[in-house]
């Protein structure tokens, strides 16, 4: 239930690829290469790519991908959100720019704006839903008339009806425990992906108990930046081989029984 987030920041790159034209597609593809066997999917976080002006190399990373991993499906780390006439072109970004497998997004438009994403029944949304970061809970928690927390009706919705083809998951971050196991409780069946282990300070442990489904599946734990830079030199991936290998490990052990 490992996901590996493919954030690149080159500042962070082994000195010997630090000039390479294509540093962080070299970069990425070692990642790759590196940690393929322990992973349910990659999360490249598009801003890294953008920011670089390195569109190109993600285009080709997520290639690399599908064309020596093509049973692991590549999420695009996007959150957009817009109004439907502009998410039809977010949509198409993602799913026919980028061939990703499933993108993230904002639900906080309302289902209209998710609907452009939701035309390509081949492929998956993922919607912010319990996001990992302090701030999350300025808006996140707050109680609605109908008794809800807001997060909470964003769960109801994408396990009920927003999901009429099975293709929607939700985004709830391991920092916040809790939250994650009513989110579960909410939405028994629907994947969770789980932000914020590793360098953020999520429980592993925790967040197992708090969200596997009673399948004993139904997590996608996103790691980024504890596998990334887990060595600087130029065994890089082989410290970031090591790093999702214990990951992974602690994530197994931590899975409870199945019945």
């Amino acid at each position: 239930m490992l996901c590996v987030g493919l954030d690149p920041d080159p500042k962070r790159f082994p000195l010997h690829l630090r000039d390479q034209p294509d540093a962080i597609y070299q970069f990425c593809v070692a990642i790759v290469r590196a940690t393929a066997a322990e992973v349910c999917a990659f999360k490249p976080q598009i801003a890294y790519f953008s920011d670089w002006r390195a569109e190109d190399q993600l285009e080709a990373v997520i290639q690399y991908i599908h064309q020596h991993h093509p049973g692991i499906p590549v999420i695009l780390d996007a959150k957009r959100g817009d109004i439907g006439s502009t998410a039809e072109h977010y949509a198409r970004e993602a799913f026919e720019r980028y061939k990703a497998d499933a993108v993230t997004a904002s639900p906080y438009m309302g289902l209209d704006s998710l609907e452009p994403y939701l035309a390509y029944q081949d492929r998956g949304l993922i919607v912010l839903c319990r996001t990992s970061n302090p701030g999350g809970s300025d808006l996140q928690s707050l109680q609605l008339a109908t008794g809800e927390r807001l997060f909470e009706r964003v769960a109801a919705l994408a396990a009920g009806p927003w999901n009429t083809h099975g293709q929607l998951a939700l985004v709830v971050g391991a920092t916040f425990p809790n939250e994650l196991q009513r989110v579960r409780e909410i939405a028994p069946d629907l994947p969770l992906l789980v932000p914020g282990i590793g360098a953020q300070g999520g429980d592993v442990n925790a967040t197992v108990a708090a969200g596997i489904s009673a399948a004993g599946h139904g997590l996608i734990i996103s790691s980024s930046r504890a596998i990334l830079y887990a060595g600087a030199g130029e065994d890089f991936a082989e410290a970031a081989s090591r790093a999702a290998a214990q990951t992974a490990l602690e994530i197994r052990q931590a899975r409870p029984p199945i019945r």
